[in-house]
């Protein structure tokens, strides 16, 4: 089904009230016909523009309404993709409840919980765990959510605390990068001292 470009009119000003998070407005458009799931210049939802500015409650009355969670735009995000990587804690849980693609990948080939774990967004990262995201999804990069937060993040007790998860979620700790190079090792090059004492307890090479 071909997907509704937005029109001149009520759909503009739905993308609008999404953005300055208007849930008056919102009710009364889609009441008046907008179409909920129209996409502006750059592919977006009023959903996903709602979620880029994490407007909670905005993003609440257009799911309730029935917008699409896993709708993406020209770049591949889609408001559960976009939610996950940003640490959009709430709306993040908001899209899990009403249908969320756990296996959906974003433009790098990677689920919500690569971009998560590089970020250090622990309680995102808990809760994508939780919800069943795959903890080895390997990227176009060839990394894994451990790999990105063992390269890509600081050494701190927040991705101290992502790489403790996602051990104890089951993750390979001995999954390699495309180079052949494992986490602990990169855990040593980066001198993230913490990170490898995880990764030794957890039998890492």
């Amino acid at each position: 089904m071909a997907v509704p470009l937005v029109a001149a009119g009520r759909t503009n000003l739905l993308h609008a009230a999404a953005e300055k998070n208007d849930v008056v407005t919102i009710g009364k458009l889609l009441a008046e016909g907008a179409e909920i799931d129209a996409r502006d210049s750059d592919g977006a939802t009023a959903l996903l523009v709602a979620t880029h500015r994490n407007a909670i409650e905005a993003a609440k009355a257009l799911i309730e309404a029935g917008a699409d969670v896993n709708a993406r735009d020209r770049i591949n995000d889609s408001p559960y993709l976009y939610a996950g990587a940003r640490g959009h804690l709430e709306i993040l849980r908001m899209t899990l409840r009403h249908g969320a693609d756990l296996k959906s990948t974003n433009r790098f080939g990677g689920t919500a919980l690569i971009p998560a774990a590089e970020r250090g967004h622990v309680e995102t990262v808990r809760t994508l765990i939780e919800a069943g995201v795959d903890v080895d999804h390997v990227n176009h990069l060839a990394w894994t959510a451990l790999l990105e937060a063992v390269i890509l993040g600081d050494g701190g007790e927040r991705h101290q605390g992502i790489v403790d998860l996602l051990v104890k979620a089951g993750a390979d700790v001995n999954l390699a990068d495309g180079a052949g190079v494992t986490p602990l090792q990169h855990a040593r090059l980066g001198g993230h001292k913490e990170i490898a004492a995880i990764l030794l307890a957890a039998k890492a090479r």
